[in-house]
C-alpha cells in the first residue's frame, strides 16, 4: 500500500519544475472556488524542496487562494443559479446548506474556520456571496484563515528542511491513510453538528 509514497515522489518532482510557482498559484486560486484538490499538496513539497523560498510560496498561495475566494464569492452573488446543479451533483449541497446556516450564526468566523480547516472552503466562499456577506470582512477572514494555514504548512516544512523530507518520505503512507481517516471523521462530525 505505497500509494502515498509514489504520489509524494511525483508531487516532489513537480514542485521542482521551473513553472511550479504558476501551478501553485493556479491550484490555489481554483481550489477556493471550484477545484477539489487543496494547494497544500504542492505548497508543502515546494517549501521542502526550497526552504529559503517557503515564505514566498506561502504568500503566493495565500494571495491566490483569497483571489479565488473572491471569485467564489462573485459566483455566489451573481451566478448561483448556474452552479446550483453542480453543488447537487458533486454532493456539496448539504455542506452548502450548513454553510448558509453558519453564516447566520457566526459570519466572519465561519469563513475564518473554513479557510483554516479542511472544510471545503469553496462552498463557504460561494455561500458568502449568496447570503451577501459584507465584502471587506469576507476578504479579511479569508486572508487570516488561509494565511494562517499556509504559513503554518510552509513554516513546518522550512523548519524541518531535508530532515523533514526524509522523515516524511519514510512515513508518508501511514500519514496519508491517517489523514484520510481524519477527513472522514471530520466529515461525519461536521454532518452531525450541522444536523443537530
Amino acid at each position: 500500500m505505497n500509494f502515498f509514497s509514489k504520489l509524494y515522489d511525483k508531487v516532489l518532482g513537480w514542485s521542482r519544475h521551473r513553472h511550479a510557482q504558476w501551478y501553485l498559484g493556479g491550484l490555489s486560486f481554483a481550489e477556493s472556488s471550484f477545484f477539489p484538490i487543496p494547494p497544500d499538496v504542492m505548497l508543502a513539497p515546494m517549501s521542502l524542496a526550497r526552504p529559503e523560498r517557503a515564505w514566498h510560496f506561502a504568500l503566493l498561495t495565500t494571495l491566490s487562494s483569497v483571489a479565488g475566494g473572491v471569485f467564489g464569492y462573485l459566483i455566489g452573488l451573481f451566478a448561483f443559479e448556474l452552479i446550483e446543479p453542480l453543488l447537487h451533483r458533486a454532493g456539496y449541497w448539504p455542506t452548502y446548506e450548513r454553510a448558509v446556516a453558519w453564516f447566520g450564526q457566526w459570519g466572519f468566523w465561519a469563513i475564518f474556520l473554513a479557510g483554516f480547516s479542511p472544510i471545503p472552503y469553496k462552498v463557504f466562499t460561494i455561500s458568502a456571496g449568496v447570503v451577501g456577506m459584507a465584502f471587506l470582512p469576507f476578504v479579511v477572514a479569508s486572508a487570516v484563515g488561509r494565511g494562517a494555514r499556509f504559513y503554518l504548512v510552509a513554516g513546518l516544512m522550512r523548519w524541518g528542511g531535508v530532515r523533514m523530507e526524509q522523515t516524511l518520505r519514510l512515513y508518508i503512507d501511514r500519514i496519508g491513510w491517517l489523514l484520510i481517516m481524519a477527513v472522514i471523521i471530520a466529515y461525519f462530525v461536521f454532518n452531525s453538528v450541522g444536523n443537530g
